[in-house]
């Protein structure tokens, strides 16, 4: 399969190892793409791409800019949306809809999504919608077995509006516990930090799907105490409470797992043991490029001719 695959060259996440797992398992041509030329994909297809030499076209590219260019973005065939953002469709934010109002404009549009349910609802709404979850960089995440002298702690950023429930949360847990709430610089100090905490929480309060985070700190070891995503999700992704993961759903829930494994190293190392296990067989970017690869190859649904009003709109970028 020959698959044109557009992602951004200004990107916080480093995701080099998920494109080169997509591209083991396929004939890639891998673009990286300026904001620039994002802003302006008429003109980089003109320039840049003969569309009939490609099986896929796959955009991994800012949301914003694709819903701005859509009359342009419609005339492209054999397009799939690899698309890791797309809970904020159904979280209170300023994208709040806006995905699905976007894919009702590309109905042919395969979407790969990296959350179980989100997923479930945008093929309840009628989109082809395909599940692939996040994972981690196995280059650059893993068990050190270095000395954990950081008992509790989250590292990442709480700025966001995305994040506020997330903020909110870390806030309220460090008048009561001894958290430690840091950044550090991606790649070897990340690890390297990852590698020092024994209980890593992830607070992706009302966010419906686990992000990156959960499953590097399960890579490197930390016995994850994560905030509960629901059932069907952790069944999707084999989320295991007090077996492979801590879940709670509040403060208090939070602290009287947290008092129990203090108690119970044992049960402790054995949750840090699955959890590693789980994600280094299931959730590596290698893992996770194959089964992206593997959601590429149904056939698409039929593309509607396009009509004159595509044709202009596209004509002119719109």
């Amino acid at each position: 399969m020959r698959v044109l695959f557009l992602v951004q060259k200004e990107q916080r996440a480093i995701l080099d190892r998920l494109y080169e797992g997509i591209a083991a398992h396929c004939e890639c041509d891998l673009r990286w793409l300026t904001s620039e030329e994002q802003r302006d994909l008429r003109g980089y297809f003109r320039r840049e791409v003969d569309v009939t030499r490609y099986d896929r076209i796959v955009f991994f590219l800012r949301f914003k800019q694709e819903v701005r260019q859509v009359g342009f973005i419609r005339s492209l065939p054999n397009l799939v949306i690899l698309e890791h953002d797309a809970y904020q469709n159904y979280i209170p934010c300023k994208y709040t809809g806006k995905f699905s109002a976007h894919y009702r404009k590309l109905p042919w549009a395969r979407v790969i999504t990296s959350g179980f349910m989100v997923t479930e609802r945008l093929r309840a709404e009628g989109f082809d919608a395909v599940f692939v979850p996040k994972g981690y960089d196995q280059g650059l995440v893993q068990g050190l077995g270095r000395e954990r002298d950081i008992e509790l702690a989250f590292v990442g950023s709480t700025k966001s509006v995305a994040y506020s429930g997330r903020k909110a949360l870390l806030d309220e847990l460090a008048k009561v516990e001894p958290l430690l709430v840091t950044r550090t610089k991606s790649g070897e100090e990340y690890c390297a930090t990852l590698n020092r905490i024994r209980f890593f929480v992830s607070a992706d309060v009302g966010m419906g799907e686990y992000m990156i985070k959960n499953f590097e700190a399960m890579a490197c070891g930390c016995v994850l105490l994560a905030f509960d995503q629901g059932a069907e999700e952790n069944r999707a992704l084999g989320f295991e409470d007090m077996n492979n993961i801590v879940l709670y759903r509040g403060i208090d829930e939070l602290r009287r797992k947290l008092h129990q494994l203090r108690e119970d190293s044992a049960l402790a190392d054995e949750i840090s043991r699955n959890g590693q296990t789980l994600v280094e067989q299931r959730y590596t970017f290698h893992a996770l490029g194959k089964a992206i690869v593997d959601a590429l190859q149904a056939p698409l649904r039929a593309r509607a001719a396009p009509g004159l009003l595509d044709r202009v709109r596209s004509w002119i970028g719109a």
